[in-house]
């Protein structure tokens, strides 16, 4: 997602400049894609019959419900591929850039990443697992404040994070 960032010229006009994104830099991201979808019978195997057809796998799967429509949030191993059979099909969405974090081993791994995040002064907006294990053990998606400086703490904290070249790896485990 490219945002416009208001910059003054030489004869003191505004104009207007792509800001870069996380994806484009030393920052592992994978991008979220949300589908808005009707609160009818239904519509959740509508979405992912879409998949069937395709060599498109669905990585990860969050749905929330609200009175009007539910908003399917999915991590997919081709997401433009994905926007693409989403749009022909109809279906209303957008993205968003998440890190994936590959979670310790043991009992105390989310304790851990929520403290470590935490002392970094992140604020988690969501968080759901994905259905794989990349590198082969558990990971979470995490929707965070600012994404640069979670990837910073967790790297610090030694915590492993996936981009989505990790999990186009793990589709096939």
């Amino acid at each position: 997602m490219l945002t416009a960032s208001p910059a003054v010229d030489k004869l003191g006009m505004m104009e207007t400049k792509p800001l870069g994104t996380a994806e484009g830099q030393d920052v592992p991201t994978v991008r979220q894609q949300s589908v808005f979808v009707e609160n009818r019978v239904g519509q959740l195997l509508r979405l992912t019959r879409l998949f069937d057809q395709t060599d498109v796998r669905i990585l990860a799967i969050s749905v929330v419900y609200s009175v009007d429509c539910a908003i399917c949030r999915m991590i997919l191993d081709d997401p433009d591929r994905s926007y693409e059979v989403l749009t022909n099909a109809d279906f209303q969405l957008s993205e968003t850039e998440l890190i994936v974090v590959s979670l310790p081993h043991g009992k105390r791994a989310l304790l851990e990443t929520w403290a470590a995040l935490l002392g970094g002064e992140i604020n988690i907006y969501y968080t759901y697992p994905l259905l794989v294990r990349p590198k082969n053990a558990a990971a979470i998606a995490v929707a965070v404040d600012n994404i640069e400086q979670s990837v910073a703490v967790l790297r610090e904290h030694g915590f492993d994070l996936l981009d989505e070249h990790d999990l186009l790896d793990a589709r096939n485990d």
